[in-house]
């Protein structure tokens, strides 16, 4: 029932006998914005050390834990997680909700050996547009040690994933106070290590209540840029994100050459402008599939309910401390411990997040009903599009076929249809709302229409 309250280039580009006009800088971000400057200032290193020790504390968090008492395992965990994100509401002029999303996934003889209680954590923090778009900023809370169905033996997992955790629950006290225009989720989901579950019961939930979700920015193992070899990376973290939705036609997709621009990716390449801006020197790096092989994360939960979503990771990944018991082996160290987290690279991180995810729900919805004209042979291009509640006028975003982020940008004014020289066949061309403060919104990449 907790979802019933839900709600560049500056010179031209020589192709071919045709160059790209001069135009302003493709970029999301019109400039840094003081009150989310100030906001996300307040992270700190010590507070989210301080919530990675406190989940670290409670010995294993494995989903098979749920009935280890009220100081250890999954529920205990939970519990505390609630707690926190409850203190925070208290500062969000009654925007914001917490509530668990529970219940019980029975046993399937492969992942679930035995029915097991699955509950995530959701505080809702309520934004201005009534019924309007929903962003998602998760984790999860659940660990696991060399087994995955153990429930007994510790798993620490401080980087897999309280640092995705911690991120969340400070992101959430940064944010908890700013008026914002779109509702905002975040979440801490159960059930990941075991297939997804609860991040899936979340997102197909939403789905089935109508809820407009315009994006999901997951964390999962962003607390360490430093690699088995030493090798270290600290300005960098990669963000994932799928390509067109499962179901999309092939045909279509060669006729349009679209396959680099599902909403995800549109999702992504906004939030590295955005992130790079206020989280310098932190860079994304955009890696174009929906996660790294042999893995997963809560965000495909999100992207197969058709939502578009991305994933952050750190850079370089230890494997030697992620997913195993703790234990010492010939002199190598395994185990997801804290003194492998390094705090100052994930308040960094959380930083981007926080930056990001106000700067999408401050911001204008990303124009509905996108399209472009290919009804005649012409060598000019047609764009169309829907009004944006609050927006005051429109840019078109245009790149060529073999690059993979927006160019330039040209404002067309408050219009909804506007007819530009260039080719549709030898650019990709995508729109964006913009508002009074020169707010953008994420770009709405345009369907053909006969």
């Amino acid at each position: 029932m907790f979802l019933v309250r839900l709600f560049a280039l500056a010179a031209s580009v020589a192709l071919v006998g045709v160059s790209l006009p001069v135009g302003p800088s493709a970029s999301s971000l019109a400039g840094p914005d003081p009150a989310i400057l100030q906001a996300i200032a307040g992270i700190s290193p010590e507070r989210l050390r301080a919530i990675d020790l406190t989940l670290v504390g409670f010995g294993t968090r494995s989903t098979f834990s749920e009935n280890a008492g009220r100081q250890r395992g999954a529920f205990a965990a939970r519990d505390w997680i609630a707690g926190e994100l409850r203190r925070i509401a208290r500062t969000s002029h009654r925007r914001m909700a917490v509530s668990l999303d529970t219940y019980t996934r029975t046993a399937d003889g492969k992942r679930l050996k035995r029915d097991v209680v699955i509950s995530s954590v959701l505080a809702t923090l309520q934004g201005d547009e009534p019924g309007g778009r929903t962003y998602v900023l998760s984790s999860h809370y659940d660990s696991r040690n060399s087994d995955d169905d153990d429930g007994t033996r510790d798993a620490p997992g401080a980087d897999d994933n309280a640092s995705g955790v911690a991120c969340v629950l400070e992101a959430a006290r940064v944010l908890a106070g700013m008026p914002l225009h779109a509702t905002v989720i975040f979440a801490a989901f159960d059930a990941e290590e075991q297939g997804l579950y609860g991040s899936e019961h979340v997102a197909q939930a939403l789905k089935a209540h109508g809820a407009d979700v315009e994006g999901d920015l997951n964390n999962d193992i962003i607390g360490s840029a430093t690699g088995p070899d030493g090798e270290s990376n600290p300005d960098v973290v990669r963000i994932f994100s799928e390509a067109l939705p499962a179901g999309a036609s092939v045909r279509l997709i060669n006729a349009l050459g679209s396959e680099n621009d599902s909403p995800s990716r549109e999702l992504a390449r906004y939030v590295k402008d955005v992130g790079d801006v206020y989280a310098a020197p932190l860079r994304g790096m955009l890696v174009f599939r929906a996660d790294r092989f042999l893995r997963g994360g809560d965000h495909e939960s999100f992207n197969d309910a058709g939502f578009p979503a991305i994933r952050f990771t750190e850079p370089v990944e230890d494997f030697r401390h992620q997913h195993q018991d703790v234990r010492v082996e010939s002199g190598v160290h395994y185990g997801d411990l804290p003194q492998y987290v390094d705090f100052a690279y994930l308040a960094r991180v959380t930083r981007y997040n926080a930056a990001a995810l106000a700067s999408l729900a401050l911001g204008p919805a990303r124009p509905a009903g996108a399209s472009i004209d290919i009804s005649g042979l012409t060598n000019a291009t047609t764009l169309r599009w829907k009004p944006v509640a609050g927006a005051t006028h429109y840019e078109i975003v245009r790149r060529t076929t073999t690059d993979a982020e927006w160019q330039t940008a040209q404002d067309v004014g408050d219009v909804t249809q506007t007819t530009i020289p260039e080719s549709k066949d030898d650019w990709l061309f995508g729109i964006r709302a913009v508002d009074a403060s020169g707010r953008r919104s994420v770009v709405a990449f345009p369907a053909p229409v006969r």
